[in-house]
């Protein structure tokens, strides 16, 4: 645990998860993370955020070392994940007279998970609470990010604005602010490409809201450092990355249970797949969105994603029927299953949607056992398809418009011929690459473009080892078609293939010229590509004498 005076009368208790190494959706964490909680000391006592139940004993017993928690007036929930509201019950406990402040959608969340009254405040957007000392805390929504019950809070005395998992990141480090930008960087833009990029129209949403609040001096995140000394560069982040999202037309409504199965996490896979494409993403909470907003939603989308409901719940069920009735044979369909007990039958609900004449993006994706790396993996690859299915005609549009002089001069530039394999928590994966140039001799690096599209782009973040496989002058021809075809949502790309493992796991091609394990250091944004700085580590070749395979383009706007 980590105690820290923030400001007047301001304390943060953060409790570091050094060991973490996997959090919420497909991704793993490669420097842990920090559950973050705040004490406002007012006239009145308010405590924003608890911890995670993994720090019971440790969390409790520094709440009690700095204020008596029986006095506590507002326990401020910015939504009920559970490494945020984990500990909620035990404050209640200590607390029994607290009132706690949520919004509606939150509260109903709370109530189910307590089982017992409470008291509440509902608060929307706006909404005011005077602790007393200047500490008046307003209250910002910001639904979807992201859960649909999320909200921020801003502490007019302190101008601290406490943001839950928005403009976070999964960090643990000794320092409580942003003093090392370089470092954090990485984690900073994989958090929001993970959790808030399937979501970029409410982050928009929710920093136009923002923008009627003073500038804030301090970010009071959820995980990782807070922002003191990026505040305006690390924020505006959001809003530009999430501009650049959303400036397509094109868009899909990915339909999920909040709470139910894994409905939300497998949600959130499909969604961040959708949105490596460029295709705008909405998300709806069935148990959570109005009707007709959800009609509007389905009717104005070129695709809609969907959820088996669970059995029971009428509000889920209508929703169902809304989905049904706005949809067109004109738009693509995807359903999961997310595991719930009481599911809907996935073939009768794709019975009803195959009645519409829809087309189905991908198979139904059916989760009978807990999501591992491959599930979400399987998810990631599915949403992708969906977006590519619904960008298809407009990339081969935007390819004949590029000036063929300029387009055949690009193609001349020439490059080898590689397989980059990867492997991470059980999942594999795989692409052809032709974008590989060394960069360094000290230490030895070389660096890769890969499309954002690409399925290996998320075993490729910063701390990530994979292989650079060497194709072979004359014997390339059968890896080269292999991994050139298109591989079903969560196929094996390696089947048929021989293989042996690195030393860590990814596969080495047998028939490879030569090989590389390496590990990325660092990655660049180049509009519809990442280029990845790797450094070499060990590798080796199977004959000395042989030439690596060329790469010869006759227009540079495709591969």
């Amino acid at each position: 645990m980590q105690v820290v005076d923030i400001a007047a009368d301001t304390t943060t208790l953060r409790s570091l998860d050094w060991d973490r190494d996997r959090f919420d959706i497909e991704f793993g964490l490669q420097n842990g993370t920090t559950y973050n909680s705040y004490i406002i000391r007012g006239e009145k006592l308010a405590l924003v955020d608890t911890s995670h139940a993994k720090f019971r004993e440790l969390y409790l017993q520094t709440l009690k070392g700095q204020i008596d928690p029986s006095q506590i007036e507002y326990l401020v929930i910015s939504h009920t994940e559970p490494d945020h509201s984990g500990l909620v019950k035990e404050i209640l406990a200590l607390a029994p007279n607290v009132t706690v402040v949520a919004s509606k959608v939150a509260l109903q969340f709370l109530n189910d998970l307590v089982h017992h009254p409470f008291k509440q405040l509902v608060v929307k957007n706006g909404d005011q609470i005077d602790l007393g000392k200047g500490h008046i805390l307003q209250f910002v929504s910001a639904p979807n990010l992201h859960w649909p019950d999320t909200m921020m809070t801003f502490d007019h005395g302190t101008a601290i604005l406490y943001t839950c998992d928005i403009f976070g990141m999964h960090y643990c480090s000794d320092a409580t602010y942003d003093t090392d930008l370089k470092r954090i960087s990485p984690d900073y833009r994989f958090y929001y490409e993970c959790l808030m990029a399937p979501n970029a129209r409410s982050v928009i949403a929710a920093m136009k809201r923002m923008d009627e609040l003073p500038q804030a001096a301090i970010v009071a995140n959820g995980h990782g450092p807070l922002l003191r000394h990026n505040v305006k560069e690390l924020t505006e982040n959001y809003r530009q990355w999430s501009q650049a999202q959303t400036k397509g037309e094109t868009n899909v409504v990915v339909c999920y249970v909040s709470d139910y199965g894994y409905g939300d996490r497998l949600s959130q896979s499909i969604a961040r797949g959708i949105a490596k494409t460029g295709v705008a993403v909405e998300m709806a909470d069935l148990k959570a969105i109005d009707l007709q907003e959800l009609r509007e939603l389905v009717g104005h989308a070129a695709g809609v994603v969907v959820c088996t409901p669970p059995a029971g719940n009428s509000h889920v069920e209508t929703a169902i029927g809304a989905i049904l009735a706005a949809t067109t044979a004109k738009q693509v369909v995807g359903l999961y299953e997310p595991h719930g007990a009481l599911d809907t039958s996935i073939d009768l609900l794709s019975n009803r949607f195959k009645d519409l004449g829809v087309v189905n993006a991908f198979p139904p994706i059916l989760v009978r056992d807990t999501p591992n790396e491959a599930t979400y993996q399987l998810c990631d690859e599915a949403g992708t398809d969906l977006g590519q299915m619904l960008t298809r005609k407009q990339n081969i549009k935007q390819l004949k418009a590029i000036d063929a002089d300029l387009d055949k001069a690009i193609g001349r530039i020439a490059g080898g011929l590689y397989i980059i394999s990867a492997a991470k928590g059980g999942a594999r994966s795989a692409m052809l690459a032709s974008w590989v140039a060394q960069a360094s001799f000290k230490p030895l690096g070389f660096t890769v473009a890969v499309a954002k599209d690409r399925a290996i782009e998320s075993f490729m973040q910063v701390g990530d080892r994979f292989v650079l496989n060497v194709l072979e002058d004359g014997n390339y021809t059968k890896l080269m078609q292999h991994f050139l075809k298109r591989f079903a949502p969560g196929a094996d790309r390696f089947e048929g293939i021989k293989t042996q493992l690195s030393s860590f796991g990814a596969p080495i091609l047998t028939d490879a010229l030569a090989f590389i394990e390496c590990e990325v250091n660092s990655r660049m944004e180049c509009s519809d590509h990442w280029i990845i700085y790797a450094i070499a580590q060990e590798g080796r070749v199977s004959k000395s004498d042989t030439l690596t395979a060329a790469h010869h383009r006759k227009v540079g706007n495709h591969y």
